[in-house]
């Protein structure tokens, strides 16, 4: 009887499982251009692995949508301030896709480096999704050097709400956009798991990994903050991706643009 009872329940669980996604709202995600340039593949390896002077980067922010509910994820460096700024903002992306800033309820940030960070005080009505390490690092004194502190004054000065994580967050409480933790290359470094009904499970990786070959490889950048946890994220990365036939896309690594429809249309 006991045994019975077991399995009844163990059933109801998974019914109800799998209701929640069935019941969960449409979800999409889009690629905004947020620059382009080249960087020196040599920088990103502590085993003298590469030698290219000039290999091409860019530099991606995304946009999903859950149902009504809008999240925004990396926020790129501002127009013009820099040569691998981009030449269309992140509001102005966002207006082509009939989106206001205060419609965007959360923005959430990979890590705290002025190439994903420096739009962020365009979205100040947002909830700011941060590692707990990396909102540490912000708000330390002095702060952690690299971190890109005016971005975040809004959220430090307590003008804006903020959620500092210290485990993975489940954003919309049902299990199709999970922020993952996975540090290393900086303290609170986080990564996202986009689940899409047509197109199956997306992982943005952030800078866990900055192009293939350091993914395939477990290649490790000098400048990284901890090269144990590089390598230790880089294999739970894998292990989603495998587990969940997710498709990968790294964000720094012009040969996965690809992987999403291209702008504006969005992925299912």
């Amino acid at each position: 009887m006991l045994k019975q009872l077991c399995l009844i329940g163990a059933a109801v669980g998974a019914m109800s499982t799998a209701g929640a996604f069935a019941q969960a709202p449409e979800v999409t995600l889009t690629r905004l251009d947020c620059g382009n340039g080249f960087n020196d593949s040599r920088r990103f390896t502590d085993t003298f692995a590469y030698s290219d002077p000039k290999m091409l980067f860019t530099f991606s922010c995304y946009v999903i949508r859950h149902g009504n509910d809008i999240m925004v994820w990396d926020t790129g460096f501002v127009p013009g301030s820099n040569p691998n700024a981009p030449k269309v903002s992140l509001t102005e992306q966002l207006a082509q896709l009939k989106i206001t800033p205060s419609q965007v309820k959360y923005v959430g940030i990979s890590h705290f480096h002025a190439d994903h960070t420096s739009q962020l005080p365009s979205l100040p009505d947002a909830t700011l999704l941060i590692g707990q390490k990396e909102w540490q690092a912000l708000t330390s004194n002095p702060p952690m050097p690299g971190a890109n502190v005016p971005a975040f004054k809004h959220w430090i000065s307590e003008g804006g709400k903020v959620e500092p994580q210290a485990a993975d967050k489940d954003v919309f409480g049902d299990g199709t956009v999970v922020i993952l933790r996975t540090p290393g290359h900086t303290p609170g470094h986080q990564s996202l798991l986009v689940r899409l009904t047509q197109m199956g499970p997306v992982i943005l990786t952030g800078d866990a990994a900055h192009f293939r070959e350091n993914f395939d490889s477990d290649g490790v950048p000098g400048f990284n903050y901890d090269r144990a946890e590089t390598i230790a994220s880089l294999e739970r990365i894998k292990g989603i991706a495998k587990n969940l036939h997710a498709t990968v896309i790294i964000q720094h690594d012009p040969r996965d643009i690809g992987k999403l429809p291209a702008f504006p249309v969005a992925a299912k």
